[in-house]
């Protein structure tokens, strides 16, 4: 029995309208917990977005001894440009060093009275391209002649503190993410399950007179789909009204600049996608172990 357009959209609008309580209740979860989950994602990006670029404005600071030959000063330059992970370097002398230290040391006065330019260290104050590599970096100048205390300077706790919190949030957010889409998922189950149960006397009357298991199959699997993909739309348009938060968040709160428009579209490509597997998958699982064809 050859399955057409319009007994598909037929049945499928039937179904839907016969349980459009449980229909319902299936789309808004869907709607919900993928706008959860769409929010969660622009989040993630403007979490990755902050961290890198507080790991661009990670310094390696290479300290010189105040009385530094120019000698050491040039064997120190020659590993900077030996070094591909620094992307630019520039070069403190004693007065611009000592400038530096009176702003750090602002709140000790007794500390900084006790410094004078000629005993200032100069310094070498080097960009890298990833924060995670500032310790084997640091490592090579590590007993270079000149450099002061025989080892570079970089914020370890800072850098070891940004990679915990990343990995934190990652993990959560995807806990999150799938705790959501099993939850729909189960709903949708459910409610392509009561649809059979309730046209259990039509399947049975079909399969009397011929009806192949996919022309049985399709209405409920559709049915699925239809649910998955309208609660995936509203979950579209409550992500584009939650960037529009997350970009006032991050104007305000952050020094990151807000979220690209491509990365947005394909944010809502993802949450329809999403639902749309959702729908389908919820479907097929409720056709595979509640309706005997």
């Amino acid at each position: 029995m050859a399955v057409s357009f319009d007994y598909v959209v037929k049945e499928t609008a039937a179904n839907l309208w016969r349980n459009r309580v449980m229909a319902l209740a299936a789309v808004l979860t869907v709607a919900v917990s993928l706008s959860l989950v769409g929010t969660a994602l622009l989040l993630r990006q403007v979490v990755n977005r902050q961290i890198g670029q507080w790991s661009n404005n990670v310094s390696l600071q290479i300290f010189m001894n105040a009385n530094a030959t120019p000698q050491q000063l040039s064997e120190v330059k020659v590993l900077i440009s030996q070094e591909p992970q620094i992307t630019k370097c520039t070069y403190l002398n004693h007065q611009a060093s000592y400038l530096q230290a009176k702003q750090v040391l602002s709140g000790e006065q007794t500390a900084f009275q006790a410094l004078t330019p000629a005993i200032t260290p100069t310094l070498f104050r080097c960009q890298l391209q990833n924060a995670n590599d500032a310790p084997a970096v640091a490592s090579i100048f590590a007993g270079a002649p000149g450099v002061y205390g025989g080892q570079a300077q970089y914020p370890q706790k800072s850098i070891r503190t940004m990679q915990r919190i990343t990995n934190i949030l990652q993990v959560v957010l995807l806990v999150i993410a799938i705790v959501l889409l099993i939850s729909s998922l189960v709903l949708i189950l459910n409610a392509i399950r009561m649809a059979i149960f309730a046209r259990r006397r039509e399947v049975s009357v079909m399969k009397l007179v011929g009806a192949t298991n996919w022309f049985i199959r399709i209405p409920f699997i559709l049915e699925g789909l239809v649910q998955g993909l309208i609660g995936a739309i509203v979950a579209a348009g409550v992500v584009l009204l939650s960037n529009i938060g997350v970009n006032y968040l991050v104007r305000h709160y952050l020094s990151s600049s807000t979220i690209p428009v491509s990365q947005l579209i394909v944010t809502e490509v993802v949450v329809v996608l999403i639902g749309v597997v959702v729908g389908v998958l919820g479907s097929i699982i409720a056709v595979r172990r509640f309706l005997d064809v």
